[in-house]
């Protein structure tokens, strides 16, 4: 036990674990692609490998990612892949190894924050990243060929930046992410919110600790006597120069990546990028409480009867209640108080309310438990911690279940075995949600 405590303590040793685990995945899955009819690598990095073939075909006469059908990705993320189109195993794989560096890069911007904004030594800040950086479900899904880890990257340097006070890279790295991935746009409300004058003036003293609180006390002090009184006061306080940079930069950055990528490929990237994700309709390994909703969706007459009868289908409106509780509750509730663990309960209601939701999704909560957990009930309380993860694990083993009978045996589980595990599954989801949201309402502002 102490041999491992000592190994997870310091940057070295941790990270080269945290390589050596990706390698070791990454071998594993060749030879279990070319031996098993149970491939390791993940359908997905087949669709991102042939877009990026597509993209730079000399045979082809457009060279775009969409021509591979169902990509629904940024073009970046084709040029990013490119050495995948180079012959051989080892380039093929090279997207994989550059998702796997990138859930390492992740582990780096943890410990900076919790270093820097957490108050811990290199020891403990290296104990909890390695929630992250020795996680074998991270390492799987990065090393089976998702990209998730580069918003994992995208995310963690995005709150490096804010809680830095880094405002013109925050809003680079916000308008990069939401053009990325649409899903970081939920951060846009708790940043907006949290670099109020208070939080962007405590860090600019140059002085000791306890010079630094005697600054924030004072400017709190300040403004309590300077409170406005008036709407049009408030609205006017609510106006900061770092809040008109921060949109600013944001909007500018994602909006010259999009009219970049419109110039090249037109309207199919528009589509496919961000117009597919409303009308989506995707019921396999979806582990939503929408589910079985989709999958009836999903029928060839239903689209037209909508049409004729001029109703709107679930696949339109399921975001709303997703929507008021990442972009609008929890921000208000909590980003001002702590805005690491404010990002973790948006991306969690984010994920459990979204009508798709598929393990790689995990992982965009699960880059914030290390920033997390020091402060939570989970860790403080190891009863509760451990009943969440079991529940958590087996109400999605309970799904898995009922999906592999479904997609590999062929057995119809849709009703009742899926969909009542789906609802076991979002209920632990929505109990662990309200411990988060709990933990952030008995934090006093930051």
């Amino acid at each position: 036990m102490a041999a491992i405590t000592a190994l997870i303590s310091r940057p070295f040793p941790l990270f080269t674990s945290a390589a050596l685990l990706r390698l070791g995945m990454l071998l594993y899955g060749l030879w279990q692609d070319a031996n098993s009819p149970l491939k390791y690598t993940d359908i997905d990095y087949l669709v991102f490998t042939d877009a990026a073939r597509f993209t730079f075909s000399s045979s082809s006469s457009s060279s775009s990612p969409y021509e591979r059908e169902t990509y629904r990705y940024t073009p970046l993320l084709a040029w990013l892949l490119y050495p995948t189109t180079l012959p051989g195993p080892i380039f093929f794989s090279s997207g994989k190894v550059i998702f796997a560096a990138a859930d390492l890069l992740a582990g780096y911007f943890i410990i900076q924050i919790l270093r820097q904004h957490g108050s811990m030594s290199m020891a403990r800040a290296c104990r909890f990243a390695s929630i992250w950086l020795l996680n074998p479900m991270v390492a799987t899904i990065s090393t089976r060929g998702s990209s998730e880890g580069l918003l994992g990257v995208l995310v963690t340097a995005l709150l490096w930046a804010v809680l830095g006070r880094r405002v013109l890279l925050s809003g680079i790295l916000l308008g990069m992410g939401v053009h990325f991935k649409i899903y970081p746009f939920i951060y846009a409300p708790a940043v907006v919110w949290w670099m109020d004058d208070a939080h962007m003036m405590s860090g600019t003293s140059t002085g000791t600790k306890e010079e630094g609180k005697r600054t924030e006390k004072k400017q709190g002090r300040v403004a309590l006597d300077k409170s406005p009184a008036t709407l049009g006061e408030k609205v006017m306080a609510f106006v900061t120069p770092a809040r008109i940079q921060l949109t600013l930069v944001s909007l500018a950055t994602f909006g010259l990546f999009n009219a970049a990528m419109y110039a090249l490929y037109g309207m199919p990237f528009v589509t496919h990028t961000f117009l597919h994700h409303v009308t989506r309709i995707d019921h396999r390994h979806n582990f939503s409480p929408y589910n079985v909703l989709l999958y009836l969706a999903s029928s060839s007459s239903l689209p037209s009867d909508q049409s004729a009868t001029g109703s709107v289908g679930i696949e339109s409106v399921a975001f709303l209640p997703q929507l008021l509780l990442s972009t609008i509750l929890i921000p208000l509730v909590g980003a001002k108080k702590d805005l690491a663990t404010t990002m973790m309960a948006q991306t969690f209601a984010f994920v459990a309310f979204n009508k798709v939701c598929t393990s790689q999704y995990f992982l965009w909560y699960m880059v914030f438990l290390p920033l997390y957990l020091p402060k939570s009930s989970l860790l403080k309380k190891p009863s509760l911690g451990v009943t969440s993860l079991v529940l958590w694990v087996l109400t999605q083993g309970l799904w898995l279940q009922q999906g592999y009978n479904l997609e590999f045996l062929g057995l119809s589980t849709f009703m009742p075995g899926l969909w009542l595990s789906s609802l076991a599954f979002f209920g632990v989801n929505s109990f662990i949600l309200g411990v988060i949201i709990d933990d952030l309402g008995a934090v006093s502002h930051t």
